[in-house]
């Protein structure tokens, strides 16, 4: 078997890192597309020398807002730069990262990952969109961006997933030819966020205060966030992952 070299956009991040450990255990070559690695997305700088022989790249940069302007404008430049500097290297298989419920859920951030979309299927590539839904991590991100003496946390259910898995499912579609938009990947059962919430401070994972649920108009409180066809599904569930995690949150 062929060793391919697999270029990783946001190789550094929650889901990059699980992503360039499954291509290494798969045997292949990852190339981790990073500042830190000298490439900056959003000015394209370096992105043709780190592309270089790279037969696959897999986007899972990312930015942390939840402002559209904010959002819109880095996935626009990054995506723009990436898959023109993969369409000079003769990349053969660009593979994105996105969010079920990303075209249901009225959010500004969705709107950039829209955008995003958009890039990869209109550039030219032989291309495949990932559509998986919430990382287990999701709850701890809604509360540390919500400070104060409440937590607000959205009403809704949500079908959460181990970005392991997300990162292991993600190394395996790059070995396989491009699909287009591949089936949504979710967890294994169904779970609220404001559950989710309780049971995250309850663990040591969150500053524990009461917690008030909020009806987010937009989709988000309507079960925009579920999976609306079968398709993969992870095996570890919240409960799985908070006993993992306990002694870390101490």
């Amino acid at each position: 078997m062929k060793t391919l070299r697999i270029a990783v956009a946001g190789g550094t991040g929650l889901a990059g890192r699980q992503v360039v450990e499954a291509i290494r255990t798969r045997g292949h070559s990852p190339v981790v597309l990073s500042r830190a690695a000298g490439v900056d997305l959003l000015t394209g700088a370096g992105l043709d020398d780190a592309l270089t022989g790279a037969d696959v790249v897999v986007d899972v940069s990312n930015v942390l807002t939840q402002r559209k302007a904010v959002a819109v404008d880095f996935f626009e430049k990054a995506g723009t730069h990436l898959t023109a500097a993969a369409t000079r290297a003769g990349v053969r298989h660009l593979l994105s990262l996105s969010i079920v419920g990303v075209d249901r859920v009225k959010n500004g951030y969705y709107t950039g990952k829209l955008r995003q979309e958009e890039i990869v299927r209109t550039s030219g590539l032989p291309w495949t969109i990932l559509r998986a839904t919430q990382f287990h991590e999701f709850a701890g991100q809604l509360l540390s961006a919500v400070p104060g003496p409440l937590a607000l946390v959205p009403t809704g259910k949500v079908q959460p997933i181990a970005v392991r898995e997300v990162g292991e499912h993600l190394a395996a579609l790059a070995l396989e030819p491009p699909q287009a938009m591949a089936p949504e990947l979710a967890g294994p059962r169904l779970e609220t966020l404001v559950d989710m919430a309780r049971r995250l401070m309850a663990a040591g994972g969150a500053r524990r205060r009461p917690v008030l649920p909020v009806y987010f108009p937009g989709g988000m409180s309507a079960g925009g966030l579920l999976p609306t066809s079968d398709g993969p599904r992870g095996t570890q569930t919240y409960t799985d992952w908070l006993k993992e995690n306990t002694a870390a949150f101490h």
